[in-house]
């Protein structure tokens, strides 16, 4: 793996991509993923990083991989992206984040939460709180 050379509280440090990883995983994944400032390999380190991120700042994380979380889901057996039953299953998925207390284990954007209260509104008013209802006529 190559080398880089980061300024860093001690001053500048050169290391190689994989003790990088270790030492500042969100620096380098914000470098790769938002900045694209750095370009790697998919499976040699963009995997291990995200591996890494998840264990080092889960809420970073979640706000990163977002509604393609794996999770568990009621009426499946095993982990499921949590895109699917946001997209298929609407109403379903919102009694699941908002009322079954789940929010913490899924991060939705502005307009994720906007798009998922509008088609609950619209699906099934009766289901949706009033301060969900509220933060739509806000927004």
């Amino acid at each position: 793996m190559d080398e880089l050379t980061l300024d860093t509280e001690d001053g500048p440090k050169t290391m190689k991509m994989g003790v990088w990883i270790n030492y500042d995983p969100i620096r380098i994944h914000k470098m790769i993923v938002r900045e694209k400032i750095l370009q790697v390999d998919q499976f040699e380190l963009l995997r291990p990083l995200e591996s890494k991120l998840r264990r080092a700042d889960p809420d970073y994380y979640k706000k990163f991989v977002g509604l393609g979380l794996v999770i568990d889901y009621p009426g499946y057996s095993s982990g499921i992206v949590a895109k699917i039953p946001f997209e298929n299953d609407p109403v379903g998925f919102y009694k699941w984040w908002r009322k079954g207390k789940n929010e913490h284990k899924v991060y939705l954007s502005l307009g994720r939460k906007i798009q998922l209260f509008q088609k609950v509104a619209l699906m099934d008013r009766k289901m949706i709180l009033k301060k969900d209802l509220d933060f739509l006529r806000a927004h």
